[in-house]
């Protein structure tokens, strides 16, 4: 027996607020019930000697360690900066002349 209902689809509609027409609620209905159906079938099948899991493979961490290396300095960071000031990248202001 179907959980959804045209009336219950027209109901989700307002409550998000999306306006639906009757065609619409129609599709969505069967639609719906084949996803409330098939969720009742996966619950079906859980049982609690699975245990419940994020992802079918074990993953491990694969990011490198982070290695101190040749740093720039503040002069070659700026060489080729179209403007700079105070040791800074200078650009324009993008909020209004208010700060």
């Amino acid at each position: 027996m179907s959980e959804i209902t045209p009336d219950l689809v027209r109901h989700l509609g307002v409550l998000a607020r999306i306006q639906l027409s009757d065609e619409e609620v129609g599709r969505l209905t069967g639609q719906l019930d084949v996803i409330v159906d098939n969720i009742a079938k996966v619950s079906e099948v859980a049982t609690p000697d699975v245990a419940a899991t994020s992802h079918p493979i074990a993953l491990q961490n694969v990011f490198r360690p982070d290695v101190v290396g040749d740093l720039l300095t503040p002069e070659q960071v700026l060489q080729n900066a179209p403007d700079a000031a105070d040791g800074r990248f200078r650009v324009t202001a993008i909020l209004g002349e208010e700060q």
